[in-house]
């Protein structure tokens, strides 16, 4: 015994493994549990966690409960310490009726991971009910010449304990007329026969009174009475006969009330009073009684309260005929209940769970049973959700099924499942019900921010104030909650370079951005960076645009003259010989615009002249050229105002003063003046001072050149440091001035300077255009921005 004990623990220990692992099913036998019936509420059942061989902690973490058919609670399982609990008081006999043994099937459901484990919950039985008569008195005719040893059949006693608990034994009051003995059926039901042991003589005594008494075999026994009046009579020879012994009979289980079942029939060979028969039940049980009724008279078997075939499938009734001298004969009445499908299936759902992750593979959404009370085919059932779900239903074992994902669901597209679960057995008519669930879905951070535009671009007028709102950018997540909130931030630049965040910045909740400082179109034209949109999820995403920034120009330089300079100096004449044609040019006003387009196109006109008829200055270019033949009576020095003016709204301008000298001719020290050299200057007092303030001013001019290009070049290293990701126009040639125009002048000028020597009459020799080569403007791909104006520079020698 020894041993087979430890093999069947092993089996067991292995059938658990199995179970630990996440095979679906239980082991062959279920696992046993028994309780008293009529036990106080909380009272201690087992433990599951030592019947299952686990932990107790693992209970709790696999979401252990108890499953009863039919949503009943007989048991609570603790969580904590794995005991099984009673949840009410049990009443073996409300539960199982006569049937013995009393046993209450249950399941053991695990979720985490998904396991079923079948058990039995046995309630025995304790002595609570005392043996009862249905009938507290029976009456008995007995004829005065029955013959001694002759038995007569008595009503038994109902007993609803089962065992050892249930009816035992009869007994009957002294007397010394009759005995009791006890008959046993092929069911094993216990039935009292009153046995005659005297012959009775009514003239001596008419009526006997007897007390039977019932007695149960419990611990104590209990007992129950009745009494027995006998009628003695006088002769009846002939006892009634039924026509048939057994009878059967089928009836439906939606038979109406105060149908007729069955009409049983028995004859009595005797006359009179000997041969009238009246019909009774015989051992009938209070359930009986309570669903038939019998005419006496007729033996017509009429129902008296609706069947359920779902509660009892058949019934057995024995019918007595009594005749008038107390003779009877008895017959079975057999009656099948016929099923029919009148219950729809019902669902128990076991566990739910909502909301999931939308990224769930094969996760268990809900767990339920179905069980239909029908039987046969009205009592098989099939399940179906409906078809465009991402969800399949999964028979796990005895009608428990679990409703499972099929694959990834997405939030962003649907963020709610309505389950229907429909249950429909294959009865005829076919009944189905339907269970509604809410599957919510939960987000996960899977969608980065998404702009609005590929790229931005926003134009700033220049010389704005400081912390101006110039535009915003805009990014959108398909995501909830904290995973589509978004923020905004700056990158750095790709160089290192750090000074752009001097120039911008971004209100990180909306995406505004801001001027820090006012910026310089002529130091700055364009800059661009890249802006980061982070949502905040974990882990968190984020996606890049690029935004570039134009500054548009604004009309905030005058016109400079470049030539003739007006620097305060000596005035630089103009010479023009009095044999010139008509449309001489005499010489041409140079002027350039440190703004851009039409902020920088100039236009020149003449203001005030000595002569105003001797010149014309044509206004798109600047030259100023003889408007008729030079005569005699012209005056030898001619003075000439003209206005440089720009097309800016509203416009900005500058005046140049033109010192022109009519003379006779070039003499020969004017012609041969760049031949000369240098130390056989004349001496002369007036041309000295001419070549000195000439020198000089060219060497101011010079100085000016290189201090601007050396501004311009430290204006380029700093913007290069400060902004990062601006690219300036390209470089020019030292001893050029960048000028930007359009139409200032149609092409790029040097004009050469050279001085006579000789009297103080000495002017200007020429003024003569050379054009020069220039290198082609720098930039560095996207973040340079092309300016389409023409550059203009002067250099005199």
């Amino acid at each position: 015994m020894k041993c087979e004990g430890t093999m069947i623990l092993r089996q067991r220990q292995v059938l658990f493994f199995f179970v630990l692992l996440g095979v679906s099913g239980a082991a062959s036998e279920p696992e046993q549990f028994s309780v008293v019936e009529e036990m106080e509420r909380g009272s201690f059942v087992g433990n599951v966690a030592k019947v299952l061989g686990l932990e107790v902690g693992d209970l709790s973490n696999r979401g252990a409960r108890v499953v009863f058919k039919g949503n009943k609670e007989y048991l609570q399982l603790h969580p904590k310490t794995g005991d099984l609990l009673l949840r009410e008081k049990l009443d073996r006999e409300e539960l199982c009726g006569p049937a013995e043994p009393c046993i209450l099937p249950f399941k053991i459901l695990l979720e985490s991971p998904f396991q079923i484990v079948r058990a039995e919950l046995m309630v025995e039985d304790i002595n609570d009910h005392s043996p009862v008569f249905l009938d507290t008195e029976m009456v008995l005719k007995i004829s005065e010449n029955t013959s001694p040893g002759t038995v007569f059949v008595l009503e038994t006693a109902q007993d609803l304990d089962v065992g050892n608990n249930n009816l035992l034994n009869y007994a009957i009051s002294p007397n010394s007329l009759f005995h009791i003995q006890i008959r046993e059926s092929s069911e094993g039901r216990r039935y009292p026969e009153l046995v005659l042991d005297e012959t009775l003589d009514r003239e001596e005594q008419s009526e006997v009174t007897l007390i039977v008494t019932a007695v149960d075999g419990g611990v104590p026994p209990m007992s129950g009475t009745a009494q027995v009046r006998i009628l003695v009579v006088d002769i009846n020879d002939n006892a009634p006969v039924f026509t048939q012994s057994q009878y059967e009979v089928q009836i439906p289980e939606d038979t109406s009330i105060g149908s007729k079942v069955i009409t049983v029939s028995a004859t009595d060979l005797d006359v009179g009073n000997y041969g009238k028969i009246s019909y009774t039940f015989l051992h009938a049980s209070e359930n009986i009684r309570k669903t038939f009724h019998l005419k006496e008279e007729l033996g017509e078997l009429y129902l008296k309260e609706k069947v359920d075939f779902e509660l009892t499938q058949s019934y057995t009734i024995n019918i007595q005929a009594t005749d008038g001298g107390g003779l009877s004969g008895e017959c079975t009445v057999i009656i099948q209940v016929i099923d029919l499908n009148d219950n729809p299936p019902e669902l128990t759902m076991s566990s739910l769970t909502s909301p999931i992750l939308e990224n769930s593979l094969e996760t268990v959404v809900a767990v339920f049973s179905v069980s239909d009370l029908d039987s046969g085919e009205n009592g098989k059932m099939v399940c179906s959700i409906q078809d465009d779900l991402p969800f399949s239903l999964k028979l796990s074992v005895e009608n428990f099924y679990t409703l499972v994902t099929e694959g990834a669901l997405d939030r962003e597209s649907r963020a709610e499942y309505n389950v229907t679960i429909t249950v429909m057995d294959l009865g005829s008519p076919r009944l189905k019900s339907e269970h509604n669930i809410t599957v919510l879905i939960s987000d996960v951070n899977d969608n980065p921010p998404t702009f609005s535009q590929t790229a931005y671009k926003l134009y700033l007028q220049e010389n704005n104030s400081p912390a101006l709102h110039i535009g915003s950018v805009s990014a959108s997540d398909r995501d909830s909650g904290i995973n589509a909130q978004v923020t905004y931030s700056l990158l750095p630049p790709e160089t290192g370079d750090v000074p752009l965040f001097s120039y911008i910045s971004i209100n990180s909740d909306n995406g505004h951005l801001y001027a820090l400082r006012s910026l310089d179109y002529e130091a700055i034209q364009a800059f661009q960076f890249t802006v980061r949109a982070a949502d905040g999820g974990s882990p968190s995403l984020s996606s890049q645009v690029l935004v570039q920034v134009l500054v548009e120009d604004e009309n905030d330089n005058s016109p400079f003259v470049l030539y003739p300079l007006q620097n305060g100096t000596a005035p630089c004449n103009d010479l023009v010989p009095r044999a010139a044609e008509p449309g001489y040019l005499v010489t041409k006003v140079v002027a350039v615009d440190r703004d851009w387009g039409q902020n920088s196109w100039l236009s020149y006109q003449l203001l005030k002249a000595t002569d105003p008829g001797l010149f014309t200055l044509w206004s798109h270019n600047g030259e100023v050229r003889t408007a008729r033949p030079i005569s005699d009576r012209d005056t030898i020095k001619q003075k000439l105002l003209v206005l440089v003016k720009d097309n800016g709204q509203p416009p900005l301008s500058t005046v140049a003063t033109l010192n022109v000298l009519l003379v006779d001719g070039f003499s020969e020290p004017y012609m041969q003046f760049p031949e000369v050299p240098m130390e056989q200057v004349q001496t002369d007092s007036l041309t000295t001072y001419l070549v000195i303030s000439l020198v000089s001013v060219s060497l101011l001019f010079l100085v000016s050149v290189i201090m601007f290009i050396a501004i311009h070049l430290w204006k380029k290293r700093r913007d290069a440091t400060d902004g990062g990701n601006f690219n300036p126009n390209g470089p020019f040639p030292g001893h050029l001035v960048d000028v930007c125009g359009t139409e200032t002048v149609s092409q790029l000028y040097q004009y050469e300077v050279c001085l006579t020597s000789g009297s103080g009459t000495s002017e200007f020799k020429f003024l003569k255009p050379i054009i020069p080569t220039f290198p082609p403007a720098g930039g560095n791909g996207e973040d340079s921005i092309e300016n389409p104006q023409l550059r203009n520079s002067i250099l005199f020698t």
